[in-house]
């Protein structure tokens, strides 16, 4: 697996900022989650990461992706009794689940209505994160 130099340049900016170093485990199962568009959970990147280092663990892909969670390069999705979902899309922005497909949609969120979502908060908190989740059926999940 070629891993793309961009991908290879935030990793390491990342990591630095963290006083950590990159490892191959790291760069493969991020350039795994940032090249995915579509949300995959732990076991899908660890199925995908196998293909480019077959030897590596589901512990490993495990520690890797809380690794990158604490660097803020990805982040996670959660649905009710679902597995958590990974991605590298940091822009604010919702997400449609299909019930019916389980697929996961990212909805750009205009800025307006960010700002008024987090302005609806007593202004007496800081907000660490935003989350708005969509739950439906899709009429063609392809």
């Amino acid at each position: 697996m070629e891993i793309p130099d961009i991908h290879l340049e935030n990793l390491t900016r990342a990591l630095d900022k963290h006083g950590l170093r990159s490892t191959r485990q790291r760069e493969v199962v991020y350039s795994v989650v940032a090249d995915a568009k579509d949300h995959p959970t732990a076991d899908e990147i660890f199925a995908r990461s196998r293909q480019a280092m077959p030897t590596i663990s589901l512990a490993t892909v495990y520690n890797c992706l809380e690794t990158l969670l604490e660097c803020s390069l990805i982040r996670q999705v959660n649905f009710e009794r679902e597995s958590t979902r990974y991605e590298p899309n940091q822009k604010p922005h919702a997400h449609f689940y299909c019930e019916k497909s389980g697929k996961v949609v990212d909805v750009d969120l205009p800025d307006e209505l960010y700002e008024r979502l987090t302005n609806l908060v007593p202004s007496t908190t800081k907000l660490s994160n935003v989350e708005l989740n969509f739950r439906g059926c899709m009429e063609n999940p392809a």
